[in-house]
């Protein structure tokens, strides 16, 4: 069975708290919460140790677990994985929110933050290429000091210029060429880019470069809120052996969050039981 993990941010801007959030993921039978770190307040990257300890005890008492980070650079609208203006500051921050995941007890982070990542104007697909290594390589090597692994996350044209496809992903990762570094498949973006999502997870997961997995609908919903074929997704997911957990991200609701979970975990679960 696929284990499935909640991102939280739709919840939080319902007005749940984070307890409150964690309650309705494992009523929902979510194993636990990805978080977004602007979700946990402003400079997040600089909470103390006695704050994460007590976040972590708190979501592990509700009954479920810190699977991980997205939407890292959210919060934080002044940096930048693209301008070399502040590419130490951002490096720094990036590196921080890796030992906030691994202090949180998650086991990934998911770099989309598409209004931190646009394209210079003039640049070559070959300088951008290297620009970002040279970014990312040193948090790469944080991620595997803590046992994490970072993610860049391929994005839509509409949201940005820069990683739009997996293909695109697995460059950046082969050039920065450390283990913890990974790309992923979100299925809205994914879908919406070079569909279909069930193929390129077939094509994909085989290579060891994919490190996570959001499932969300074409049309920003929820799995079960539009027409995107789940069935053959879950189907292409299992077939691979994917054992992480899945990121349910939807980007609006039906009624309101936390129906919004409940139709998108029930949908993927009867696209498992459809299996049997």
């Amino acid at each position: 069975m696929l284990e499935l993990t909640l991102c939280n941010e739709l919840l939080h801007a319902d007005g749940l708290s984070l307890h409150r959030q964690c309650e309705v993921a494992r009523e929902l039978g979510y194993a636990g919460l990805e978080l977004a770190p602007s979700t946990l307040g402003e400079a997040p990257h600089r909470l103390g140790p006695g704050e994460r300890a007590e976040i972590r005890r708190m979501i592990e008492g509700a009954g479920v677990r810190v699977t991980g980070l997205h939407w890292l650079l959210t919060g934080y609208p002044d940096l930048s994985i693209t301008d070399r203006r502040v590419r130490s500051e951002t490096r720094g921050v990036l590196c921080d929110l890796v030992d906030l995941c691994a202090d949180l007890g998650g086991s990934v982070l998911v770099h989309g933050s598409p209004q931190q990542r646009v394209r210079p104007e003039g640049i070559s697909d070959e300088d951008l290429l290297d620009d970002l290594a040279r970014l990312f390589a040193p948090v790469a090597d944080r991620a595997a000091s803590r046992g994490v692994t970072y993610c860049i996350e391929p994005l839509a044209t509409a949201e940005t210029a820069v990683v739009n496809t997996v293909e695109e992903g697995v460059r950046l990762v082969d050039a920065i060429d450390r283990p913890a570094f990974r790309t992923m498949i979100d299925c809205s973006a994914a879908g919406r880019v070079e569909p279909p999502v069930a193929d390129l997870i077939r094509n994909w997961i085989p290579s060891g470069k994919i490190g996570h997995i959001h499932a969300n609908d074409t049309n920003r919903g929820g799995p079960g809120m539009g027409e995107d074929p789940f069935h053959d997704i879950v189907a292409a997911l299992i077939e691979t052996g994917w054992e992480a957990p899945v990121g349910v991200e939807p980007f609006r609701t039906i009624v309101d969050a936390t129906v919004t979970a409940g139709v998108a975990a029930a949908t993927l679960r009867a696209c498992e039981r459809g299996l049997g």
